[in-house]
């Protein structure tokens, strides 16, 4: 592909700690790892960060631990609020656990909520609020704390495609009771596979180490929020089961490229953000496009392509030139996730019209951003838009 939708962020270091981990003999999760979650908490500035294998694991916990805590627990049948377009795995946990969904559209700017609409689903029923934070843009969280005001409604945030961006100075994952990220290889970062769940609350923390990992208490403190208090017979200690837990724990290679990878992220983000500004020059007055508009500071996952409204382009037949001419393309996430036959599992309502999902479902599609300069690659971009646009007779 001349221009790719992602490339490896790579280099000898990573390759090193993978050595490393090794020739220690202990590739299962252990010191490396714990080392990595307290980098990554410190980044984002969280007091607490559970790595797991993926960041579809990491919704899973999340969700899941808001069923063990003493006190104001999620129970099966409570409502929570989910925006129309996202991944399938923000959505799967909430059916797996009971909880009946919500479906509001988005906004076909931002590819956030459509905060209007947001507000009009938000009831005395709704348990909970989902952010998903698309394409590395954060939502509008002052905005969604106003509509929340006072009543007693979790916020949580889906973050795997927006590590490092940022709404009025704090960063996104972070203005919810938990947030989770992702380290897939497409990623801000790439642990191979990998995701992290970061939260303040010391009794979820201690929740999500036990479910990580068979629901034992093996990985918590003597002192905890689980179990109260440890015994010091290890031999018994070691396979003693207090919550229904899973096996989603990160290998140890995962946190120790995850080490290598956060020292590069800020640089990383500086370059898909500087890619961003010579993108929107050439794409934020196309005729023939929508582009995303940022919402605070975006970390840019990808750039999003909407064609506009009367504009006489087939989306699939540019689609299919791109991918002639070397360029990759998505969908943007799942599209309009509503329209899947999946959801005849889900117990779950749509709140209005999805008019906006629907229409960027049909008329949308996404391109890479990369964590190094890509001027040359998005010249090549308009070049082959410009060429395609000329063939077809289109002004």
């Amino acid at each position: 592909m001349k221009y790719e939708l992602a490339t490896t962020s790579w280099d000898e270091k990573e390759f090193a700690a993978i050595q490393r981990v090794l020739e220690d003999e202990i590739t299962t999760m252990w010191d490396k790892t714990r080392l990595f979650e307290c980098q990554f908490a410190a980044y984002v500035g969280a007091k607490y960060c559970v790595m797991v294998n993926s960041g579809s694991s990491a919704n899973l916990l999340m969700v899941a631990s808001l069923f063990y805590r003493q006190n104001d627990q999620l129970k099966r049948g409570d409502e929570v609020v989910v925006p129309a377009v996202s991944w399938p795995t923000s959505y799967y946990p909430l059916y797996q656990y009971g909880l009946k969904l919500k479906f509001v559209d988005i906004d076909l700017q931002t590819l956030n909520y459509d905060l209007k609409a947001l507000e009009n689903a938000v009831s005395d029923r709704t348990r909970m609020i989902m952010a998903v934070n698309l394409l590395g843009n954060p939502n509008d969280f002052a905005e969604i704390k106003r509509i929340i005001g006072d009543r007693d409604i979790i916020l949580i945030e889906d973050n795997c495609e927006s590590m490092g961006a940022v709404f009025e100075g704090k960063q996104a994952g972070t203005w919810g009771l938990m947030g989770t990220y992702s380290s897939f290889f497409s990623h801000h970062i790439s642990t191979m596979e990998g995701g992290m769940i970061v939260t303040d609350d010391e009794e979820l923390h201690h929740i999500l180490l036990c479910l990580r990992a068979h629901g034992w208490t093996r990985n918590l403190p003597k002192e905890n929020r689980v179990c109260s208090s440890k015994s010091d017979d290890k031999f018994s200690e070691y396979f003693r089961f207090v919550l229904p837990g899973y096996n989603v724990r990160p290998i140890e290679m995962m946190g120790a490229i995850g080490s290598e990878q956060i020292k590069k992220l800020p640089s990383f983000i500086e370059h898909r953000r500087k890619n961003a500004d010579y993108f929107m020059r050439k794409f934020g007055d196309s005729p023939f496009f929508h582009v995303q508009k940022e919402i605070g500071t975006s970390s840019w996952f990808g750039f999003s392509l909407i064609i506009k409204p009367g504009v006489p382009i087939d989306r699939k037949t540019l689609v299919n030139y791109l991918i002639d001419h070397e360029i990759d393309t998505r969908p943007i996430v799942a599209g309009n996730f509503t329209k899947n036959k999946v959801i005849e599992f889900f117990d779950c309502e749509l709140s209005g019209e999805m008019t906006n999902a629907i229409y960027l479902d049909e008329k949308g599609f996404f391109v890479g951003n990369h964590q190094f300069e890509i001027t040359d690659k998005i010249d090549y971009l308009v070049s082959i838009i410009n060429k395609f646009v000329r063939e077809k007779g289109i002004v």
